[in-house]
Order: C-alpha cells, then sequence, then structure tokens
C-alpha cells in the first residue's frame, strides 16, 4: 500500500510517499511555485499514483475522507485555512503571496477530492486531539497546526526507536522550527497534551506571533495575512537563518541581536512547554531551522538540564522534512492494518479528534466567528464528529 502525504510549507510543499514504513518518493518544489501555479503540485500527486493522500489539512478537522465533503472548496477555505471567499478574493488583489498559496490549496483539495474521493484523507491538529485537557485550549485555535502534529507524530516515533522504549515511555519536547512558524509541543506518556502553535508562539522569522493585545487594540482591522508579517526576517529584509546566524557569530548588529531574539523566544516556549511535561528526557528538534548548528547549539547554552536533539528522520527519507514525513505515516497508521505506524496512530488517539478548532474560544468579539466555523463544519462534513 503506497500512503502519499503532501505538507504545505511556508519555504517548499514536500510530497512524500511511504511503502511498508519506508520512504519510497521524497519530492520538494517550492511554494512560491505553487502559489504560482497549483497544477505543478497536482501533476506530482497525481503522478505518482498513491493508494491513498493525505491531504494538505491547515489548521486541521477530525480525520475525513474525501467522500465524506460536500464541497471541497468551502470546506478547505473555511475549514482548514480559517478564511472566507472574501479573505482569498482581496488577498489575491493586492497580491499577498500568503494568499496565493491558501487559494492553490483549495484549488489542490478540490482536484483531489473530486478525483480520488474515499482514498483523500484530512486529519487533526492538536486542539482536536481528546489527550490535550479543555483547561488548556481555552482562548486558543493554533496549539499547533497538521503539520505541526505531523512533525511531532515523527519525533514520538523516532525517539521511541532510538531508545528502544514504548511509546508509552516517551516524554519529550518537540521544537518545530519551521521557514515561517516556530511551535513547541508537550508530549507525555507518548500523547501529545499541550501545544503553543505558530501564531500563538513568540516571534518568529515572517510572523509576529504572539501579540500584546495593547498592541492589538491600536489596529482598526487585521487583514487574513497579516499573520504572514511582523517576523525578524520581514524587519531585517533578510530570509535566510544560515545568513543571520554568521552574522550573530561574528557579533554584527542589529542581526545578532535579532537572531538572540528568535533564539530566547523558543527557549521560553519550551520552558512554557514544560510545565505540561515536566519529566521530559529530551527536547527533540524538527523543522528547516532546527538544521543550522549554530541555533541547536544557543538553545543548549540556554538550556543545561535536558539534552536537546535531533529527530531521526523516517528509514529512506534524505530530503523531506519531518511534517512531510509525518502526514504520510499518520495516514499509512490509519488506513492499513499491518503499518508500523497504527499502533502509535491508535495510541496518540489521533481516531478520537473531534469538533473544530474554534470550539473553545470564549472571548465574546469571537462568537460569530465561533458559530460559523461549526456551522461550516457542520454543513460541509457528511457525519461531522462534533464534541461539545
Amino acid at each position: 500500500m503506497r500512503v502519499l502525504g503532501v505538507d504545505p510549507g511556508t519555504k517548499t510543499f514536500d510530497v512524500v510517499v511511504i511503502e511498508e514504513g519506508v520512504v519510497e518518493v521524497e519530492k520538494s518544489i517550492e511554494t512560491i511555485e505553487v502559489a504560482k501555479n497549483p497544477t505543478n503540485l497536482i501533476e506530482i500527486i497525481d503522478m505518482l499514483n498513491a493508494d491513498y493522500i493525505v491531504a494538505p489539512s491547515g489548521y486541521g478537522v477530525p480525520i475525513t475522507r474525501g467522500d465524506e465533503v460536500l464541497d471541497p472548496r468551502r470546506f478547505a477555505i473555511e475549514i482548514l485555512l480559517l478564511s472566507t471567499e472574501e479573505d482569498i478574493e482581496r488577498g489575491v488583489e493586492v497580491g499577498e503571496p500568503g494568499i496565493w498559496v491558501y487559494d492553490a490549496l483549495a484549488k489542490t483539495v478540490e482536484h483531489l477530492v473530486k478525483k480520488y474521493g474515499s482514498k483523500v484523507l484530512f486529519i487533526p491538529s492538536v486542539i482536536l486531539l481528546p489527550t490535550v485537557p479543555t483547561y488548556r485550549k481555552i482562548n486558543k485555535i493554533d496549539m499547533g497546526t497538521v503539520d505541526k502534529l505531523a512533525a511531532t507524530f515523527i519525533a514520538i516515533h523516532s525517539y521511541a526507536e532510538k531508545e528502544g522504549i514504548e511509546y508509552g515511555d516517551v516524554n519529550i519536547v518537540v521544537a518545530e522550527l519551521g521557514f515561517g512558524y516556530n511551535a513547541v509541543i508537550s508530549v507525555e506518556n507518548g500523547k501529545i497534551v499541550d501545544g503553543i502553535g505558530g501564531t500563538y508562539a513568540s516571534i518568529g522569522t515572517l510572523t509576529a506571533g504572539a501579540l500584546d493585545l495593547e498592541v492589538v487594540v491600536r489596529v482598526s482591522r487585521w487583514d487574513r495575512w497579516d499573520v504572514f508579517h511582523g517576523g525578524i526576517f520581514h524587519y531585517l529584509k533578510v530570509y535566510d537563518m544560515n545568513l543571520l546566524a554568521k552574522a550573530f557569530e561574528k557579533g554584527e548588529e542589529p542581526y545578532a541581536s535579532f537572531f538572540r531574539s528568535f533564539i530566547e523566544s523558543i527557549v521560553k516556549d519550551i520552558m512554557r512547554a514544560l510545565v505540561s511535561t515536566p519529566k521530559a528526557n529530551a527536547i527533540l528538534l524538527t523543522g528547516r531551522h532546527s538544521k543550522i548548528e549554530t541555533v541547536r547549539k544557543l538553545l543548549q547554552e540556554y538550556i543545561k538540564d535536558i539534552n536537546i536533539e535531533s529527530v531521526l528522520p523516517l528509514k529512506g527519507a534524505t530530503i523531506s522534512k519531518e511534517a512531510g514525513q509525518g502526514y504520510a505515516a499518520i495516514g499509512e497508521g490509519i488506513v492499513s492494518n499491518s503499518s508500523v505506524f497504527k499502533d502509535l496512530v491508535e495510541h496518540m488517539r489521533i481516531r478520537d479528534a473531534c469538533g473544530t478548532v474554534a470550539d473553545y474560544l470564549l472571548h465574546e468579539k469571537l462568537v460569530e466567528f465561533k458559530e460559523r466555523i461549526r456551522k461550516a463544519y457542520t454543513d460541509l462534513v457528511k457525519n461531522p464528529k462534533t464534541c461539545l
């Protein structure tokens, strides 16, 4: 059985095919190329002849098959991307690259659902997992998007294999350092119990991350694409973390200070995550920026008591990121009874994910948004898995 996963990264889209637990095919395509023409991605997926496809799932949804989706474009835009057609139209109009990607994702989802039906899977994000206590979900949406959950899946599998332990004995913090967003996920006894997602974490490279409410109220209107802005790359006009790492090593300002700010932000989020998994034996790094030795070294200087390690890739993987491998691995664990990943899917209770990412919003200003997302989910999916 060949299971294909698509990770819609900020810098690249990774397409990974797994067969019997081994990565057989890896393709990487620049995100800007997908944004300009989604056919670039669609043709790769069609060419690989997979038995099942785990489609880009954005902010996540309880496990849903393509034939359960009643209107794939609305499903993609309103549920997976938490947007509206107006957001897409306005973003495309003003030339916002992030919204071009959203539009390309919606077109890709439309194609996959219409062509492959029940062979397409959409999977959950962190906030939808029942292993995360409700009290940690209050007034949150982004506790880790689907790609962050997928990367954490690989981290748990990798660490258990390396240490020769059962999944239930895995206590780690996973720091996913992507091109545009960071996320930090708490894993206790092999289950995700908390998460600090990219738009909720401290400042990232592209995103501003969590903002002081005193800052928020000073802006009369926020656009959907503002989550893609405000990070250190935008301010410095440098879009390569390797260059910033070298500038830090040479003490070149203001780059050195901003690089340290980026590192300290990650450290603070890791320390927050340790509240939820105090017995963590290791901090595992995933994502594009985790491969930079200066990043790992400086993080270890701040956090002296816990070893910081890189996640080992799946067998056969050489170029794909952990998130892409995780998309495919989760898919194989769902559809194949003989998969090496089936036990981890069950252990993490991924099948038991339910509800929508907006379910736990309490602020009175968000009531209308919350109800819109819930209605969209129940209207657009057959047999919706609600949990509240």
